[in-house]
């Protein structure tokens, strides 16, 4: 099962160092998602990114960045549902119903469900699905290695979303809220706890 990252909403100091050690560290595939950002603002945090590490990073806003860094992907959300005319990279999209799922799937090469618990960095957004809702899913095809679970995404919950037939599981509130001589060594735990 592969993981996700998703940046914090607001950018923050070091912020380029810390997507570094991610990346450096195993990381599968970063998600830039900034809404507030300019574009000027997170050309400024790539640049302070190696370049080796472009091809792992989709961007969820100023979508003309993906192939000036040459970037790994877009990600399609309710700001930005469709990509650039002609776009040939990774396309994911952010799904918050199992019928959109079913309807999107044909169009991206992976995609978000959410919330599969109740979000850890969003006040009262609650889990959507229950478990015999999801177990249905699984069992039906819906969910498979394209589906990537997001929302309350812990380290104690990466082996449920691997029973539950998920291919990969985004983190954001459990990675970005332990303190910052800890992150790194939690994101190595949620790691290897994917690799059993």
């Amino acid at each position: 099962m592969r993981l996700i990252v998703i940046t914090t909403p607001r950018l923050f100091d070091g912020e380029a160092s810390a997507i570094t050690a991610l990346l450096e560290a195993g990381l599968d595939t970063l998600h830039l998602r900034k809404p507030q950002a300019s574009e000027a603002e997170l050309d400024g945090l790539l640049r302070q990114i190696p370049p080796t590490y472009y091809g792992r990073i989709v961007t969820h806003d100023h979508f003309p960045l993906a192939e000036r860094f040459g970037l790994k992907g877009v990600h399609l959300n309710s700001r930005h549902p469709v990509a650039p005319a002609g776009y040939r990279g990774s396309i994911s999209c952010s799904c918050h119903s199992i019928k959109e799922l079913v309807r999107r799937k044909a169009t991206c090469h992976y995609l978000f469900l959410s919330p599969i618990f109740d979000s850890i960095s969003k006040t009262g957004y609650a889990s959507a699905y229950s478990p015999e809702a999801l177990e249905e899913a699984r069992d039906r095809g819906l969910i498979d290695e394209k589906v990537v679970a997001l929302g309350g995404i812990s380290s104690e919950r990466l082996s449920q979303v691997q029973k539950w037939g998920f291919g990969g599981a985004a983190l954001l509130g459990d990675i970005w809220q332990q303190p910052a001589d800890r992150f790194l060594s939690h994101f190595l735990h949620c790691r290897q706890l994917t690799l059993i």
